[in-house]
């Protein structure tokens, strides 16, 4: 009896310790968070650091110092886990720049977006694990199937194009910022997409019959990930349109609104989908018709709350991968031979270059070949510019290196090590080196871009988001319906009549026939008793 108790008590005392640990280790980590955006606020007006290199650099020192107090035995606090990461930071960021993005100047220009973001993903991703079968196999890196190098390939085919983002004005190129930033949330989407098509197949033995089923489940998931994606989006707006939340509760409003978006997240990793596609479009259809559905006080409330938590979810994920760039567990297996270490981190920083030249360039050529207006032509610096934002890897690249090389965070493979610390290496150097380099190319390569005609009519009365995405605000301004150079409408009947052959063009006319009026949108006021809304619509009465 008294073994039992005993035993009992030890249990307990270990459970208060591990629970004071994690509470120690909470303390701490929030407590970095803090100071990654005290320190990014103190270096924006620089711009050559952003919260994502800032969040880098703490990391990496703080894993320094935990490496030190530790004895070389530990850098970081938690131990990465995908789950985490793919669960509960990626929906957010995602979700996020959906939300966010400027519709106009992406539909507009959504066939070279899908060009870039999807076939050029395809494009590189092929380019890299052609180049990584033909290297690697001269380096002593262990054993690995062809399915080891296809993951490989989408792993660094994600792109992280945030410094640029940070340094272009989408007011002086508008163009050019839609296309980098359409271009790196389709390309994270299409990233994934693959990477699960990839490990869902056996690849040993590959024939005509296993490429067209590949292919086939590529564009299964990718067709239907966007459609759970819509319809969700479109459930919401629907039930808000209908039930009128805000007459009682705008706590309801914004509550419906962020349980649907994760809804949507969640019921595609239960169908076996993508979830990162389907919760963007999720937040492009939300933008588009529950946003307006909503009172005033809810619009400002949603569109920070999704801009706060993507942020802070950005910050813990940089910051944590900058700890984890010391974990001695996966250094020690490649310690013996560190040769081969910088030579296989070498040649994925090579082919992430070709691969990113292998399709930027030519696509571009043909995107121009449909252009008819000179000013909507990419430029070739604009094509230096695109290539270059892409070459950054970031959390996506991570998090899918995690999820193929290790095991919760751990691995005993010196392939598996190695390929984790290559993929440390390739996203430390890029994101420091090239994020860096960032601003000083785009002042070479655009140095007097002066301030063009804004294509956004600002709404004073809805706030800027936390983020620089692309949209200044939800409004659906019809100047944005006309290319560059043509005259503006003077009216919504000579806007309509306008032969402006695009595919926004017929989407918005179907759109106020079909859509608004069964979904609500631009132009619908929530009637909500005692509020500004209701006393300017009923006060003359």
């Amino acid at each position: 009896m008294n073994q039992a108790i005993s035993y009992v008590v030890s249990k307990l005392q270990m459970m208060t310790t591990s629970d004071h640990t994690s509470v120690v280790s909470m303390n701490l980590f929030v407590a970095l968070l803090c100071a990654c955006i005290v320190i990014g606020h103190l270096l924006e007006e620089s711009r050559w650091m952003n919260e994502s290199t800032t969040a880098l650099v703490i990391g990496v020192c703080t894993g320094g110092v935990f490496l030190l107090a530790t004895g070389g035995k530990s850098s970081h606090m938690f131990v990465f886990s995908e789950d985490l990461f793919f669960i509960y930071l990626l929906p957010p960021i995602i979700f996020n720049a959906g939300f966010q993005v400027k519709k106009k100047q992406f539909f507009r220009n959504f066939i070279t977006i899908m060009l870039f973001g999807a076939v050029g993903t395809l494009i590189s991703c092929t380019v890299i694990s052609l180049g990584v079968i033909e290297f690697f196999k001269k380096l002593d890196i262990g054993f690995m199937d062809i399915g080891d190098y296809l993951a490989i390939g989408a792993i660094f085919a994600a792109t992280d194009s945030v410094c640029t983002l940070q340094v272009l004005n989408q007011d002086e190129t508008p163009l050019l910022y839609s296309l980098v930033f359409g271009e790196g949330v389709v390309n994270d989407a299409t990233s994934v997409v693959l990477f699960n098509a990839i490990q869902s197949f056996d690849l040993t033995h590959i024939n005509t019959r296993t490429a067209f089923q590949f292919m086939g489940n590529f564009l299964y998931l990718f067709f239907a990930s966007t459609m759970l994606g819509v319809m969700t989006g479109l459930l919401s707006a629907y039930i808000i349109k209908k039930l009128y939340f805000g007459r009682h509760s705008t706590d309801r409003e914004v509550a419906l609104m962020i349980l649907m978006a994760y809804l949507s997240y969640m019921m595609a990793e239960l169908f076996n989908l993508s979830g990162i596609l389907t919760v963007f479009f999720c937040g492009i259809v939300m933008s588009h018709y529950t946003w307006h559905n909503v009172t005033e006080s809810s619009r400002v409330t949603t569109k920070h709350t999704f801009a706060t938590l993507s942020f802070v979810a950005e910050i813990f994920i940089f910051l944590y991968v900058g700890m984890d760039a010391l974990d001695i567990e996966k250094w020690k297996f490649v310690s013996d031979s560190p040769g081969t270490s910088i030579a296989v981190s070498s040649v994925l920083m090579g082919l992430v270059m070709a691969g990113r030249a292998a399709f930027v360039f030519p696509l571009s050529f043909l995107s121009n070949l449909a252009k008819k207006s000179p000013t909507e032509r990419i430029g070739f610096k604009q094509q230096i510019i695109i290539w270059w934002s892409g070459l950054m890897r970031g959390a996506v690249s991570m998090a899918l290196a995690y999820n193929k090389f290790t095991r919760s965070g751990h691995t005993q493979l010196r392939e598996n090590a190695l390929m984790i610390t290559s993929t440390i290496t390739v996203v430390l150097f890029s994101t420091v080196v090239f994020g860096l380099m960032t601003k000083p190319l785009i002042r070479l390569l655009l140095p007097h871009s002066k301030p063009t005609t804004s294509l956004i009519v600002s709404d004073p009365n809805t706030p800027k988001s936390v983020t620089v995405p692309l949209l200044e605000d939800q409004q659906d301004s019809y100047a944005d319906l006309v290319g560059h150079g043509m005259p503006r409408p003077g009216s919504i009947r000579a806007l309509l009549t306008t032969p402006t052959h695009t595919v926004h063009y017929y989407w918005r006319k179907f759109d106020n026939a079909f859509m608004r009026p069964v979904f609500g949108g631009r132009g619908f006021v929530p009637f909500v008793p005692g509020s500004p809304t209701d006393r300017s619509v009923h006060g003359g009465e």
